[in-house]
């Protein structure tokens, strides 16, 4: 008798199916004091306890540790080196090279597509209203698109990079309810600045559902590369079948959970509250100078300038990088990330009258 594939199944790969797993030393495990199985070092030359041997693939304390503060069960959630790393890792298990393809509403996160087309995977570009919102269209235009039913993922970013701009929650439901056959990704990147945005607590409930999260913005870990996958167990199993055999280095693991923990949150959300009160400083700064800019959502503030030139003249004179973009709708654009008071004060000194 033929069991029935779930989603997950159905999506995915073929050849993942039948897939052997790796299984590390760590995958299988085992009881005792004297652990020879994985051809380690018995020496430990560093500071930090344990770095001789590999690390779990998922660690439980880390996995633990976001699960209490997302709110999303432990079997719904992968851990990994980043979003970046999630973003592939869907891409190598649901799409078939030369045969499926992904979709994204631009202008919006580069790596959707470069990861897709570095896989051989197709991308169908579809375009945000002017306003920065989902096209009322956009359910004909996946239909209609050269790659139709092989469109197998559509990423959205929510809070989208690199406006800054939002998706209201019932908008998100409406295309995650009305393409049951694909897989509907919600890029929150950026959600602690705007946490009432979330579809996460829908994960559990929606086959289909899949919410990429990271430590870099809110969390200050970038430089340590930590993020996550979170989706239901179905996802989640066909995903464990191409992650690596250990992502998450054992020092990025422990600087992790102490992120998470009840101090580690408090920190985060007195950050998170400073930098969009100065980003709002910024905003407001750069509205008064004449730029026209989008309502921030995230941690940066996209501004559109009559004189970008001049501006970016003026930007590096005075030694600051922010980040232009050769998009053709963002050309006349420039994002700025917030920063701290003493940084924005000088920003806003830049931007003031007698400049």
């Amino acid at each position: 008798m033929t069991t029935a594939k779930n989603l997950a199944q159905r999506l995915a790969r073929p050849e993942l199916l039948d897939l052997q797993i790796y299984q590390s030393a760590r995958r299988i495990g085992g009881q005792g004091d004297i652990w020879i199985n994985a051809n380690e070092s018995p020496f430990n030359n560093s500071s930090l306890e344990g770095v001789n041997r590999y690390p779990e693939c998922q660690p439980s304390a880390l996995i633990d540790a976001y699960s209490r503060y997302s709110g999303v069960a432990n079997n719904c959630i992968l851990t990994g080196r980043g979003a970046d790393e999630a973003i592939e890792i869907l891409i190598r298990t649901f799409c078939t090279p030369a045969q499926d393809a992904i979709a994204t509403f631009g202008p919006t996160y580069g790596m959707y597509a470069i990861s897709a087309k570095t896989a051989n995977v197709a991308v169908t570009a579809l375009q945000l209203t002017d306003d920065f919102q989902l096209p009322s269209d956009y359910a004909s235009q996946l239909d209609d698109c050269a790659y139709n039913a092989n469109t197998k993922i559509v990423f959205i970013c929510n809070p989208n990079n690199p406006t800054g701009s939002v998706i209201a929650k019932a908008e998100l439901i409406k295309v995650i309810d009305s393409n049951p056959e694909r897989i509907i990704v919600v890029d929150e990147a950026y959600i602690e600045f705007s946490p009432e945005y979330s579809v996460a607590d829908l994960v559990e409930s929606r086959a289909n559902l899949v919410v990429l999260r990271t430590l870099s913005k809110a969390f200050a870990l970038a430089g340590a590369r930590c993020g996550f996958l979170l989706a239901n167990p179905d996802i989640i199993d066909m995903c464990m079948r191409v992650i690596a055999p250990y992502p998450v280095p054992l020092p990025v693991s422990d600087l992790a959970v102490k992120a998470l923990s009840p101090q580690g949150l408090l920190t985060m959300q007195s950050q998170v509250d400073d930098m969009s009160q100065q980003g709002l400083r910024l905003a407001h700064a750069l509205q008064a100078y004449g730029a026209t800019v989008v309502n921030a959502h995230g941690n940066y503030v996209l501004a559109q300038f009559s004189d970008k030139t001049t501006v970016q003249q003026k930007l590096t004179q005075a030694g600051v990088i922010a980040r232009s973009y050769s998009d053709s709708r963002l050309a006349d654009s420039i994002r700025f990330s917030f920063s701290n008071r003493s940084q924005t004060d000088y920003l806003i000194s830049l931007f003031s009258a007698s400049n």
